[in-house]
């Protein structure tokens, strides 16, 4: 049986990490800070963890396509704030050693569901 991204990359602790560091970036954003300004930022970084261990194959999370649309329904996300976000966390990966062919398999997911996440 293959091994899942999560699993290859070290599962639970990596994914806490990168989320971190993930969020570190994000927060310093121009374009994204705004977005942070009164937010629970370690009740974010637990669902964000959680959804990141959902796109990597981790075990007993799931997120459904409705909950992630309701969520960010009155966010305000743009198509370049997307695309910002995706460049930050595919980077956050490789500064993780993840391999190329995983982060291109999460970044896959996470542009399936950008109809879901860009509201402006």
């Amino acid at each position: 049986m293959a091994l899942t991204i999560y699993e290859r990359n070290g599962g639970f602790p990596t994914i806490r990490k990168l989320v971190t560091d993930f969020y570190a970036e994000v927060l310093e954003s121009s374009v994204l800070a705004h977005h942070f300004e009164e937010v629970d930022m370690p009740r974010l970084m637990d669902h964000q963890t959680r959804f990141i261990t959902y796109l990597t194959g981790g075990p007993a999370t799931s997120y459904s396509d409705d909950h992630l649309a309701r969520v960010h329904r009155n966010r305000g996300i743009t198509h370049e704030e997307f695309d910002v976000i995706v460049e930050i966390l595919t980077e956050a990966m490789d500064d993780h050693d993840f391999e190329e062919d995983d982060i291109a398999a999460v970044e896959r997911e996470l542009r399936r569901r950008e109809s879901l996440i860009v509201t402006a």
